[in-house]
C-alpha cells in the first residue's frame, strides 16, 4: 500500500471515528456520577479519548479532556512536515521547542479548576501524561480526588522520564527507529505520522499492535509530530505531603511495547516505597500501550469502577 492509498484509507476510517473531541462531555448528573479529567500522552490529543469519553458518559459520568500545549488544536507544525521534505524535516527546529513542562501542568490545572458539581475529579494520565499528573498532584492536590496512571510515567526516584528510558527495564524491541532528527537540534522528540507504509506499520507495532491497520490509521494521522522535549526531560519533584497524599491507581498494560511492563512495575514499586501508607491500587489490562483504541469500553468500565 503506497502513501496515497494509506491516506485514502485513513480518510474513510476517520469518517467512522466518533467526534467527541470537545472539552466537556457530560451525562445528566446523578447521585453516583463521577468527574473525570483525561490527559493524553506524547503526540496525542483529546480526540484520542473520544471512545472512552462516549462510554463514560453512557455510564452516567462527566468527562473533561485536555489538549496539552502543542497538541491537538494547539499544535504547530514545521513547514517541512507539510511539504514532505524529509531531509529538511530531520533538521528543521520545531515551533514547539520552547514549550515548558510547567505550561502543560498549568493547562491541566485550569481544567481542574473549572466549576463542576459532584466530587473532586479523577485525574487520568496516559503515558507521558503521567508526568503531568505527578507535577499537578504536587502543585494542586486539593483539586484532585484520585490520580490514575494509565501505563504512564510516574517519575519519583529519578525525577525525569528521560532518566528512566536508559534503564534495562525500559528496553523493548520496538520503536527505536521511529524518531526523526536530533532533539538537541530540532528541540523536540519528533515522529512522522504522515510517513510511508513501512513507517506507519512500525508505529502501529510499537504503540497499537492490538489494533487493525484500518482502525489504527485515524488514530495515527491525528497525531502531532512534535513532543516538546521538556515534557520528557524536566525533573519533577513530588513530596509525601502533597502528591503523596492523593489516592492513586495504576492501570498496567500487560502487552505494552512502548512503556514496558517491567518499567511500569518498577515505577509502581518506587512510588509505594515512597508512600508506604498510600500505595497504588493496581489493575491490569491485557492490551498494547493504547487501550483507549483497542479496548475503550473495558477501560471506561475500569475507570468508572474506581472509588
Amino acid at each position: 500500500m503506497n502513501r496515497r492509498d494509506l491516506l485514502k484509507t485513513a480518510a474513510l476510517a476517520t469518517a467512522t471515528l466518533p467526534l467527541v473531541e470537545g472539552v466537556r462531555a457530560h451525562a445528566a448528573p446523578g447521585p453516583r456520577s463521577k468527574n473525570f479529567v483525561l490527559v493524553h500522552g506524547a503526540w496525542h490529543n483529546s480526540l484520542h479519548w473520544a471512545r472512552v469519553t462516549q462510554h463514560l458518559v453512557a455510564l452516567g459520568h462527566r468527562v473533561d479532556t485536555v489538549d496539552l500545549p502543542g497538541h491537538g488544536l494547539h499544535a504547530r507544525f514545521p513547514a517541512s512536515y507539510l511539504t514532505g521534505d524529509a531531509a529538511q524535516f530531520a533538521r528543521e527546529p520545531s515551533p514547539l521547542r520552547n514549550i515548558r513542562l510547567e505550561e502543560g501542568a498549568q493547562a491541566v490545572i485550569d481544567v481542574l479548576k473549572a466549576p463542576r458539581p459532584g466530587p473532586r475529579p479523577i485525574l487520568v494520565g496516559h503515558s507521558m501524561g503521567g508526568t503531568m499528573l505527578t507535577q499537578v498532584g504536587e502543585q494542586a492536590p486539593e483539586l484532585i480526588g484520585r490520580l490514575v496512571y494509565l501505563s504512564a510515567y510516574c517519575p519519583l526516584r529519578l525525577k525525569a522520564p528521560s532518566a528512566y528510558s536508559s534503564l534495562p527495564e525500559a528496553k523493548t524491541e520496538y520503536g527505536e527507529t521511529l524518531f526523526i532528527g536530533d532533539p538537541d537540534v530540532v528541540g523536540v522528540f519528533r515522529i512522522n505520522p504522515r510517513g510511508d507504509a513501512a513507517y506507519l506499520e512500525a508505529l502501529r507495532a510499537a504503540y497499537y499492535q492490538d489494533v487493525e491497520l484500518s482502525a489504527f490509521l485515524p488514530f495515527a494521522l491525528a497525531l502531532t509530530p512534535d513532543l516538546p522535549s521538556t515534557f520528557f526531560t524536566t525533573e519533577v519533584h513530588a513530596t509525601r505531603e502533597r502528591w503523596g497524599r492523593i489516592p492513586r491507581t495504576y492501570l498496567r498494560c500487560a502487552q505494552d511495547r512502548a512503556l514496558a511492563p517491567a518499567l511500569q512495575d518498577l515505577m509502581i514499586r518506587e512510588a509505594d516505597a515512597f508512600t508506604p501508607g498510600n500505595r497504588f491500587e493496581q489493575k491490569t489490562l491485557e492490551t498494547s500501550h493504547s487501550p483507549f483504541a483497542s479496548q475503550p469500553e473495558q477501560l471506561a468500565r475500569l475507570l468508572a469502577g474506581l472509588r
